[in-house]
């Protein structure tokens, strides 16, 4: 399954005209999300679903079936915009309380056996070096969290000009 993950207003995704099919999912903020509150519920009370009761609750489970997720953000001072950032936050469940060492460095040990590949895209104007940087920093330990693959991160000026880099 594919899964794309966007902070787009609808006017902006629909101007895109993504190919979706039947094994797409579309995560957009027309859902109200309410933040992780680091209750660990997820771990303890109902083992790989959210405690928070909304459309988000089972964010885990779906990644845990996606094998590609495809991330559009505005980038805000070399990160994701609050809304990704609060997706990505809510997807502990994927993860299980217990630790591993992966390339030298501990992680939470996944709960899925998938292998999610990454493409990321952020845009926004006058993004400075250092917020290119510090963004592609977090994506690459995002997708090391994740155990998974980083196929591309790439940084454009405009929404507009995503649609020749993401299909």
């Amino acid at each position: 399954m594919k899964v794309i993950l966007h902070d787009l207003a609808q006017a902006e995704w629909s101007t895109l005209a993504l190919p979706v099919d039947n094994n797409t999912r579309i995560i957009d903020h027309t859902k109200v999300i309410h933040p992780c509150v680091g209750c660990f519920g997820c771990w303890t009370k109902t083992p790989g679903q959210c405690v928070i009761q909304d459309e988000y609750q089972k964010i885990g489970a779906l990644f845990g079936n996606t094998d590609e997720l495809m991330i559009i953000s505005r980038c805000l001072f070399g990160s994701y915009s609050s809304f990704i950032k609060n997706v990505i936050d809510r997807s502990i469940a994927y993860f299980l309380p217990f630790f591993e060492i992966r390339q030298g460095e501990m992680h939470h040990k996944v709960r899925y056996h998938n292998t999610i590949q990454f493409r990321v895209f952020f845009y926004g104007e006058d993004l400075s070096e250092n917020e290119k940087k510090t963004a592609k920093l977090l994506v690459e330990a995002n997708v090391q969290n994740f155990n998974g693959i980083l196929k591309q991160v790439c940084f454009v000026d405009s929404y507009e000009k995503l649609k020749e880099l993401v299909i």
